[in-house]
């Protein structure tokens, strides 16, 4: 700046003139790059001139530097080199030049130098650069570059399919797919190895480029992609990943996807591969997550002793132990009573008054709340410790607070309570069997089958008890018996079940609801296994029924029987849907709607999303069949993120624009997307619905708050259902379904989920989220069925109960080593982890 002095006599600041000397020192720099581009422009043009020529020696020079040139300029291009730009103009003379060549290796050095020029100069559909680059020479194309070698990769993908369609040969393809493939797995670029490789139709040659250093990569890129592909390439894919994980004694991953595939003979192959005990032994971990039943033979474990154990550790032998290990070592033992969980003490005086009435449904209520809160424990304060529950010992006579069938939701607590322990658990419930009330002992044989979910035994105590009861006169005897034959052998697969169960399915004089739950138990034994024979059988017990007992609430439980039989398995249910055809047009779509969503669960099928997606756009269809879509698009979007977010948002648009069977069934859906994984925008969401005019509507919102934060203990959650157990305090429905929302939430006081998804979400439990969806296909008539006598259809959700924690194995699988890993994983983790380690 420079100052000067103006007429008034002040001074102001005048700028100086802008440096002149830095401006021509930019003149200088453009003027020497401008020479160097004409230079550069002027000798390509010479090489151009020379390749031209009629004497063969000048043609071989030009061409040899002129390859050379490019091939440098090429070779790490992040931009259009000047190089490429200059020789533009040439390109069309240098292809009609290359047509008058004789066959020579001069002729393959300019098509070389053509299939480069082709990069920016060709048409699309003309693939110039591919057709150039067979007519070159031989040799490692990858030294052109990874530009040049990504488009040879897509051009090949359209030459492949053209010549698939006119039968012609592709050998000459398939040999620069080899050199693409290896370079792109040298070079960090698995992902379009793969892409390359799948275009050709031909994964095998990835297994001859995977090293120690990219197949993680390689494989977590083919599990991934899986999802998204029709079958059988999403079969193929993940074949491809168990392999490469085999040879790379990957076992661990190897066996999950063996679990995926549902392939047993892989499963036996990874024991019979792996050579590791412990390691074994954590695969008998992930097969219990899984909930199937697996034989250990001599092949897979030697020893008796270790096979033996083994096994107790596939049966869940030891679940009960190892989970109440975990509850004494984070002081989780107390156990709580209902009015720990409602905190009635911080609402106000009109709700505290109401919770003070002494109800048969509120009684009911608590008693659901402490089954669930209680879970496994083996303690509780209303059935187990009667003497120390209270001072005026009030709540000894607990039972016969209840009437009528709300006994046989309380009695069945107790198997609740005594989860998992069946030496201890059978010798509590047992003097309940001996009582002179039904539905006592109703409850009692239902209890039975708690007790037992998910655990095997040699001797098979839940079947000898069960069985001499399920041809009992009384409906409801036979109904607890039944059902609790269901959940103690859901997936067991067992003949001599089918047997027993198929003969009260043909029986002409049993009534309506015991028919139904022969068949959701038939359903959840032989879940996913495509049984013809049970198929049949359910099929002929809805053909045999009259219209009036087709139209009763519990039919739709028949339906999904037959949906349960196929879950998960894509195919082999034509035969089924061929039946429904004789059905009357309003359950024949409720059959094709269950068997079709029930056979796509957890696939992530796009066109099966849209197809029920339609079926719930039909206003025609107002009927019960577009609730179970509703459900459908959720229980088949639930498998990736993608595809959750997206149903999400389409069942958004249903409360807005949906009938009221629609409306009614999307809070069920959103619970079933989101189980035990409360998402803000859909807990937002459900709090909406929970205030709605229509009350089955506001029912199911509320149940599903429970689902979305089952055994997490949400705060957030939790002070909404405080609110809303004082905002319906006189609503006895609603404020009952506030109450098992609120035992939901606080599940096995934090240390259980409903998530039937586990090894990083590859994985679904078939006999979990049959019994998700057995609970919610019950709530989609919430009057008739929660709220009537068929309440402890609830327990159904046993089935998808799990423990959260880590299992570290040790030589001696012993409790003492797993405090401090246990008591980490409770308070930052709440999802199961199975750690492949050496030791403790």
């Amino acid at each position: 700046m420079a100052y000067r002095e103006n007429d008034t006599g002040t001074t102001q600041t005048k700028p100086l003139p802008k440096d002149t000397k830095k401006k021509d020192v930019n003149k200088e720099d453009l003027h020497a790059q401008l020479e160097e581009d004409l230079a550069l422009k002027q000798h390509l043009e010479l090489r151009v001139e020379r390749i031209y020529d009629v004497d063969p020696e000048v043609q071989k020079v030009a061409l040899e530097s002129m390859r050379q040139e490019v091939r440098t300029s090429i070779s790490s291009m992040t931009y259009v080199p000047k190089l490429l730009k200059f020789l533009r103009p040439h390109y069309r003379t240098l292809k009609a030049f290359y047509e008058t060549m004789l066959d020579s290796g001069l002729k393959k050095y300019l098509a070389d130098i053509l299939s480069v020029l082709a990069l920016t100069m060709s048409v699309e559909v003309k693939r110039e650069s591919l057709k150039y680059r067979l007519l070159g020479s031989e040799g490692d194309i990858c030294s052109w570059g990874h530009e040049y070698v990504r488009i040879l990769a897509g051009e090949i993908s359209q030459e492949y399919l053209m010549r698939q369609s006119e039968d012609a040969p592709v050998d000459d393809l398939m040999e620069l797919v080899e050199q693409i493939v290896a370079f792109h797995m040298k070079h960090n670029a698995e992902s379009e190895a793969v892409d390359l490789l799948m275009e050709v139709d031909d994964l095998d040659p990835l297994t001859e480029h995977v090293d120690i250093t990219n197949f993680r990569k390689t494989c977590l890129y083919l599990t991934s992609a899986a999802r998204y592909l029709p079958d059988p390439d999403d079969i193929l894919f993940m074949d491809t990943a168990y392999s490469i994980y085999l040879v790379f004694y990957e076992f661990a991953s190897a066996l999950q996807i063996a679990l995926f595939l549902d392939n047993l003979e892989h499963v036996c192959e990874v024991f019979t591969s792996c050579d590791d005990l412990l390691m074994k032994k954590q695969f008998c971990y992930i097969l219990a997550r899984q909930g199937i039943n697996f034989e250990l033979d001599d092949d897979m474990v030697e020893d008796d002793e270790d096979r033996e154990l083994s096994q107790a550790i596939i049966n869940n032998v030891k679940l009960s132990e190892g989970y109440l290990t975990l509850a004494r070592d984070i002081e989780a033992m107390e156990p709580k009573c209902p009015e720990d969980v409602y905190k009635t003490h911080l609402l106000d005086g009109r709700a505290i008054a109401g919770a003070n009435v002494d109800t048969a449904r509120e009684n009911l209520a608590a008693t659901f709340v402490n089954a669930f809160v209680n879970a496994g424990f083996g303690k509780d304060r209303l059935m187990t410790d009667l003497a120390d529950s209270s001072s005026d010992g009030s709540s000894g006579n607990w039972l016969f607070k209840n009437k009528e069938h709300a006994k046989i939701s309380v009695v069945a607590s107790l198997g609740m309570i005594l989860l998992w322990d069946v030496n201890s658990g059978l010798a509590q419930i047992d003097k309940y069997l001996h009582s002179d009330d039904n539905y006592v002992i109703a409850g009692a044989l239902l209890g039975v089958g708690l007790v037992n979910c998910s655990v095997t035994n040699d001797y098979d105590p839940a079947l000898a008890l069960l069985s001499e009861y399920i041809n009992k006169e009384d409906s409801s005897i036979q109904i607890g018996a039944i059902m609790g034959l269901g959940i103690a052998y859901a997936g067991a697969q067992d003949e001599q079940i089918l047997n027993s169960l198929i003969a009260i399915l043909k029986h002409e004089n049993v009534p309506h609801d015991v028919i139904a739950f022969t068949a959701i138990s038939l359903g959840l034994v032989f879940v996913g296994s495509s049984n013809g024979e049970v198929a049949q059988a359910i099929t002929d017990a809805l053909t045999g029924r009259s219209v009036s007992e087709l139209g009763q609430p519990l039919s739709r439980l028949l339906v999904l029987a037959l949906g349960l039989i196929y879950l998960g398995k894509q195919e082999g249910m034509e035969a089924t849907s061929e039946v429904s055809k004789s059905f009357s047009k309003k359950m024949r779509n409720y059959v094709d709607i269950t068997l079709l969503s029930c056979a796509h669960a957890g696939t992530g099928n796009v066109l099966t999303v849209q197809k029920l997606l339609g079926h719930c756009s039909h206003l025609e269809n107002a009927e019960t069949s577009q609730g179970s879509a509703v459900l459908g698009i959720a229980m088949v979007a639930m498998a990736e993120e993608v595809g959750l977010e997206m149903s999400i948002r389409s069942l958004k648009h249903f409360l807005q624009y949906g009938e009221q069977k629609i409306r009614r069934a999307v809070p069920l859906a959103l619970g079933l997307l989101c189980i035990s994984n409360p998402k803000v925008n859909v807990m937002d969401t459900l709090s909406r619905l929970s205030h709605d005019t229509d009350l089955e509507v506001a029912m199911a919102a509320v149940i599903s708050l429970g689902l979305i934060g089952a055994g997490t203990n949400n705060a957030r959650i939790a002070g909404m259902l405080r609110n809303l157990s004082s905002f319906y305090y006189n609503v006895p429905g609603l404020l009952f379904c506030v109450r098992i929302a609120q035992g939901l939430v606080h599940m096995g006081k934090g240390l259980l989920t409903l998530n039937p998804y586990h090894s990083n979400r590859l994985l679904c439990s078939p006999t979990a989220l049959a019994g998700l969806v057995t609970m919610l296909h019950a709530c989609l008539d919430m009057k008739s069925i929660i709220l009537g006598k068929y309440h402890f259809v609830l327990y159904y959700l046993v089935l998808a109960m799990k423990v959260c924690f880590n299992i570290p194995v040790c030589y001696l699988l012993s409790s003492v080593g797993m405090y401090l890993l246990m008591q980490q994983v409770f308070l930052v983790s709440y999802n199961v982890v199975f750690l492949y380690s050496q030791g403790c």
